[in-house]
């Protein structure tokens, strides 16, 4: 393939433009008008010129990268191309039609994608006299930059065109993953099933919004806190693409968090229109403390594995003791439901429990028994521990897990269905949404049996059927599995299973 179409200008399309361009690939760029044309070569422009400031670019590349580029505004002009890659808005309707065009346009052996994100690839394939030549060729945005692409495939894809496209993929520079057409395919339907649950444990009131972004970036380790990514993301196209994942799967899961579409209906789509969940302009900022000081010089521990707050607290000049006996304050060291060891103490309203999240965060579970003075005691003694605390309601995985670990289950039932395989997940995760560890590596950080206990509290609290361990997990704990096999492939999983 040696001259790509790219139907659509707007910031997608364009960067797309000049992804295969800088591959010395010559592209036809084509939007609806003059305008949207002219549009698309002003973000070609920008971006090009960005990259010759920074030094990624030299000004004849850059001159030569533009001269491969042809626009206009006439879709007839794509009519002896390769290829054609569709980058629309996210509407159904809009790109079925556009298929059909394309189809009529464009020769025989020219191959039809979609950029869509998370619709039906089959459904718009359809449209066409030639649905084993439409595939999926998914880029992440920005799309210069993003190193991901997905290539997803139908069940009615011919023979070898998948290979064929991730080897174009490679061409452009691009790590490509092959997943079949399932909606929200790999990155999205992960991602988005998170930041959802993110939405519910908010209105839920089990954190703060800044207590949520704190311990999942802080904490967790990832690039933003779930809040912000959907900011950045936009609200809208968030739930866009929860209604599609929802419509497929039926899992409430993915049936978008009522804040979401108050959000959504209120027009506050995030970055782009400068209020979603933050404001343009929001910074963190800690809760008003509540109530008189509490005085605090003797601290109370109860449950195991605290000792490295025992250290830190006694650099500090505190004195700690085993149990409760006139303790100002009490430390439970110890899994949702703390309320349970508050009950069985003299003075439950003394109680915190504590569950450290790396070398950066406490989460702090107030029961339903604590006073709010020594909530905010214990927040003030998190940060002398030089800890960020996380107050949170005492529920089942606290914050981080109660996030991650239903993530990782996900992760599971995706290479347990049979269409992504473990490295490829992995993959997706990594250089599509910036996450340090793919899920299956974070699983093998956390412990297969680890991450199987804590979903079953989730479910046993919950109730929520997406909760519940993947048999796939349960499998693997009951195997004596201590990480995932070879990350390969599901067939991986025989070898286990024979055991």
């Amino acid at each position: 393939m040696e001259t790509v179409g790219v139907v659509g200008l707007g910031i997608m399309g364009a960067g797309i433009v000049e992804v295969f361009a800088r591959a010395g690939l010559r592209v036809v760029g084509v939007d609806v008008d003059e305008n949207a044309v002219a549009r698309g070569l002003a973000h070609l422009e920008r971006s090009t010129g960005r990259a010759v400031e920074r030094g990624r670019l030299g000004a004849d590349e850059r001159a030569e990268l533009l001269g491969r580029i042809t626009l206009s505004a006439d879709r007839g002009s794509l009519a002896e191309v390769d290829l054609v890659v569709e980058a629309v808005p996210e509407v159904m309707e809009l790109k079925r039609a556009l298929f059909a065009d394309l189809d009529r346009i464009c020769k025989p052996s020219a191959v039809l994608a979609t950029n869509t994100s998370s619709l039906s690839v089959t459904t718009i394939a359809a449209m066409t006299s030639r649905p084993s030549r439409v595939v999926g060729l998914h880029f992440f945005n920005p799309a210069p930059v993003m190193k991901l692409v997905e290539v997803v495939t139908t069940v009615l894809t011919e023979d070898g065109l998948a290979g064929e496209i991730a080897e174009l993929a490679g061409r452009l520079g691009k790590t490509p993953i092959v997943v079949g057409d399932r909606a929200g395919f790999v990155a999205n339907r992960l991602l988005l099933g998170y930041l959802n649950q993110a939405c519910r444990m908010l209105e839920a009131g089990i954190a703060t919004r800044d207590d949520i972004d704190v311990a999942m970036r802080e904490g967790a380790g990832l690039p933003m806190g779930p809040f912000q990514l959907l900011d950045l993301i936009g609200l809208d196209t968030a739930y866009e693409i929860c209604e599609v994942l929802f419509y497929e799967t039926k899992n409430h899961r993915h049936a978008p968090a009522p804040v979401l579409r108050e959000l959504v209906t209120a027009r506050r789509h995030g970055r782009k229109c400068g209020h979603g969940f933050h404001p343009r302009t929001a910074r963190p900022t800690a809760p008003p403390a509540t109530g008189p000081k509490v005085a605090v010089t003797t601290i109370g521990i109860v449950g195991t594995g605290a000792e490295h707050l025992r250290e830190r607290l006694d650099a500090a000049g505190f004195k700690t003791i085993d149990g409760h006996d006139d303790a100002d304050v009490v430390l439970a060291i110890a899994p949702a439901p703390v309320v349970e060891i508050a009950v069985g103490l003299p003075r439950p309203e003394r109680v915190v429990g504590v569950h450290p999240v790396g070398d950066k965060v406490a989460e702090l579970a107030v029961t339903v028994l604590t006073s709010p003075e020594i909530a905010t005691a214990v927040r003030d003694l998190t940060r002398v521990m030089a800890l960020t605390p996380v107050v949170c309601a005492d529920r089942a995985g606290f914050v981080v897990e109660a996030l991650l670990f239903p993530y990782l289950n996900d992760a599971l039932r995706m290479v347990e269905s049979g269409y992504a395989s473990f490295a490829d997940v992995d993959t997706a995760m990594k250089l599509g949404c910036g996450y340090p560890q793919g899920p299956f590596e974070m699983l093998d950080a956390f412990g297969l049996e680890t991450v199987r206990d804590g979903l079953r509290a989730l479910y046993a609290e919950y109730r929520e059927p997406a909760f519940a361990p993947a048999p796939l997990l349960e499998r693997l704990v009951v195997a004596g599995v201590t990480d995932i096999p070879n990350r390969a492939n599901a067939n991986t999983l025989k070898g286990v299973e024979e055991r």
